[in-house]
């Protein structure tokens, strides 16, 4: 329902056959974004660290595909996509790495590959494993989480500043974003990231809240 709200807001669009739509996060609540994708019938690309709750959504039939290589997930997106053809694909990695790979193509062949995008990440609890940083990987951050918590906050961080950093590109180029009410924003800007409203104050930010802006 959110994405179908959000294509008729953000794209003036019943229809959403060909249009991609990018997020994290396949566990408890976040699990039905890859259902909710092929219901709208658009191309979901879907990251997830853990393997297991990637596994658990396939098995379920939630996801069509699954890959933990970026470019096999370009290819099936640009594929998709220009044949209109509904697809949940889970993203065996880091959003980040998703995130700015997309940047790379925009960067490399001029070309906006995503419409809609959003984030159900756990950053009600970043540093206790809700959030995992793009520049480890998932066994090796849930390491570092246990033996040093100081060294692993200071890389969630510096992750959620690359992970804006990147969104904010790609929706200067036209892309929409939103928060899901999953503190994501709130904790990209404790960390220093750029997610505030021009002219707005502290606690208005520049993407709003699917609560307020699409089910409103």
């Amino acid at each position: 329902l959110t994405v179908l709200n959000a294509g008729r807001r953000y794209l003036k669009a019943e229809d959403l056959s060909g249009k991609v739509f990018v997020t994290s996060g396949l566990g408890g609540m976040s699990g039905a974004q890859a259902k909710a994708a092929v219901i709208a019938g658009c191309v979901g690309i879907i990251a997830e660290v853990d393997e297991a709750a990637l596994l658990k959504r396939y098995k379920q039939g939630w996801l069509m595909e699954i890959s933990d290589n970026l470019d096999h997930c370009i290819a099936r997106l640009r594929d998709a996509r220009k044949n209109k053809v509904a697809l949940s694909l889970g993203y065996h990695g880091n959003v980040v790495d998703l995130w700015e790979r997309l940047v790379y193509e925009l960067d490399t062949a001029g070309e906006l590959l995503v419409d809609l995008g959003s984030d159900q990440t756990s950053c009600h609890n970043p540093f206790s494993g809700g959030y995992y940083p793009v520049q480890l990987g998932f066994e090796e951050a849930k390491q570092l989480l246990s033996t040093n918590p100081g060294k692993f906050r200071a890389m969630v961080q510096e992750s959620l500043r690359r992970h804006v950093a990147a969104i904010n590109r790609l929706a200067d180029k036209g892309m929409f974003f939103w928060d899901y009410g999953n503190a994501f924003l709130l904790e990209a800007q404790r960390a220093g990231a750029d997610v505030e409203k021009k002219g707005g104050n502290k606690t208005e930010f520049r993407y709003p809240s699917y609560v307020q802006h699409i089910m409103g």
